[in-house]
């Protein structure tokens, strides 16, 4: 068992196996790019054989029936630990090893975010087409939204993790500049607003849930797992700050930045591919083309 030939022409002949040695030697999908198969984007994404859906076969989880504080109280329970970033050592120019070491940090961070989206209430119960869509399309966001959640209270440093702080001189550096205005942006408005851990959870899940996926299978099933994160939310806000009776709206209104964080960022590695400093892995690079 897991023991099979895996070569060029054998590679479709045990999916496991192969499954198995990609993770081994830290390989993803060798194919073209989305928009470059025959029958454009959509028909990639529906074939399910992208490198995404190595990890969208089998759920974790069975859908979670539950409202209000619950949903809260398991997305707490699934929040992921924070990953420490593991420093390059193949150079010695300082800005290129801390590109380096965070391309590898937000790789690394990527594939923890989407086994995190299935322990989400509701999230598997939606098609394996419409999980892949919701990530493909929002994944971005959430992974800012953990950025900015751990460099609340940092002053002017942004934490990608506990031992890897940039300020904005490295930044500045590091060809990063607009990037750390943006999220230095999005972190002072959640900072002014005391976000709790509970609003930080909620919010991650609801940026993936509100993400702006096109040709979806059900929307009407998209659109239910949107309506129980958003009552979560109300129900939370109505219990834990009844004297913001806005709170919840508010905290709605800070998704369109969010967005427009998420989308600063994309653009900033897609231009840190094409210059070619940074090398990154195959399946960061197809969510990346799955975002322009």
């Amino acid at each position: 068992m897991n023991d099979c030939e895996i070569t060029k022409r054998r590679r479709k002949s045990c999916q496991a196996c192969r499954f198995q040695k990609c993770l081994r030697a830290g390989m993803m999908k060798e194919g073209v790019r989305m928009d470059r198969v025959r029958g454009g984007r959509q028909k990639y994404k529906r074939r399910g054989d992208s490198g995404l859906s190595l990890y969208m076969k089998a759920p974790d989880t069975h859908p979670v029936k539950s409202n209000g504080n619950k949903v809260i109280s398991q997305l707490l329970l699934t929040e992921p630990a924070p990953l420490c970033a593991t420093p390059d050592n193949s150079t010695n120019d300082d800005n290129l090893k801390a590109l380096l070491t965070l391309c590898d940090l937000l790789n690394r961070e990527l594939l923890v975010m989407i086994g995190w989206a299935k322990h989400i209430p509701g999230f598997s119960a939606l098609s394996l087409v419409d999980q892949m869509a919701l990530l493909q399309s929002g994944w971005m966001e959430t992974l800012v939204l953990s950025v900015v959640s751990q460099s609340l209270g940092y002053g002017e440093e942004l934490v990608f993790a506990g031992n890897l702080r940039l300020d904005q001189a490295q930044c500045r550096a590091a060809g990063l500049s607009d990037l750390y205005t943006a999220l230095r942006q999005l972190t002072t408005k959640y900072q002014q607003m005391n976000l709790s851990q509970e609003e930080v959870v909620t919010l991650k899940a609801m940026a993936l849930a509100n993400s702006d996926a096109e040709n979806l299978e059900n929307a009407e099933a998209v659109q239910r797992f949107q309506d129980g994160l958003h009552e979560a939310l109300q129900e939370y806000e109505s219990s834990q700050h009844p004297a913001e009776l806005h709170r919840a709206g508010k905290l709605l209104m800070t998704l369109p930045l969010l967005r427009q964080t998420a989308n600063r960022a994309v653009d900033n590695f897609c231009r840190l591919h094409l210059e070619g400093r940074v090398p990154m892995h195959k399946l960061f690079l197809e969510m990346l083309d799955a975002k322009i």
